[in-house]
C-alpha cells in the first residue's frame, strides 16, 4: 500500500517532468524533495528522475508514495504517449516463446513517430515467427497504446552488456 514519507523531515511534490508544473497528489509525475530539518546540507526541491504518485495517508497522518514506476530519464515519448522500456519489457516477458534481449528502435515515418521491436527468441523456440511477432505487437499495442512493428532476429543479433544494456536507438532527428 506504499510507502509512508516521514512528512516532519520530507516535504515530497509530484511534478510534471517536462514543465514542472506541481501536479495533485494521485497523479503521476517525478518525486521532487524539501529536507526541512536538514541544516549542514539542506535539499530544496531536488528532483529524483523517479516516476511516481502520491497516495493520501491511511490510519497514519503521513501521505504515501506508490511503488516508483520508472525514470523520467529513460521516458520516450512516441506519437503523444509517455512510454518507457520497462514496460515493453514487461509485455516481452509475458510471452514464453521469447528471451529478455531486446533493442527498441526509434525513428520518424514522415512526420509521426515510429517504434521497431527487435527481440530474440529463446534459444530452443522453433516455431512462426511472424505469429510470435504478431502476438507481441498485439501485447503492446493492448496494454501500452502504442503501435509498433516488431522483428524476431536470431539469437545473438541483439548486443549484450556487462553494465546497463542499451535498450533504445533514437534515430529520430533532434530538429
Amino acid at each position: 500500500d506504499g510507502l509512508h514519507i516521514w512528512e516532519d523531515h520530507f516535504y515530497p511534490e509530484i511534478i510534471d517532468p517536462a514543465t514542472g508544473e506541481i501536479l495533485p497528489d494521485g497523479e503521476y509525475g517525478e518525486l521532487v524533495f524539501t529536507s526541512l530539518t536538514k541544516q549542514a546540507l539542506p535539499l530544496v526541491r531536488y528532483r529524483t528522475r523517479d516516476l511516481t504518485r502520491l497516495l493520501p495517508g491511511t490510519a497514519r497522518t503521513m501521505r504515501r508514495m506508490e511503488k516508483i514506476t520508472g525514470r523520467s530519464d529513460d521516458m520516450l515519448i512516441i506519437r503523444g504517449v509517455n512510454v518507457f522500456p520497462s514496460q515493453i519489457e514487461e509485455q516481452i516477458l509475458k510471452i514464453a516463446a521469447l528471451a529478455p534481449h531486446y533493442v527498441l528502435e526509434l525513428y520518424r515515418d514522415g512526420p509521426l513517430d515510429a517504434l521497431d521491436v527487435l527481440v530474440e527468441p529463446k534459444p530452443d523456440w522453433a516455431g512462426d515467427s511472424a505469429a510470435l511477432a504478431g502476438e507481441l505487437q498485439h501485447h503492446i499495442k493492448s496494454f501500452i497504446g502504442i503501435s509498433s512493428q516488431v522483428r524476431i532476429v536470431p539469437n545473438g543479433t541483439v548486443e549484450r552488456s556487462m553494465g546497463k544494456a542499451k535498450r533504445v536507438i533514437d534515430r529520430r532527428s533532434k530538429n
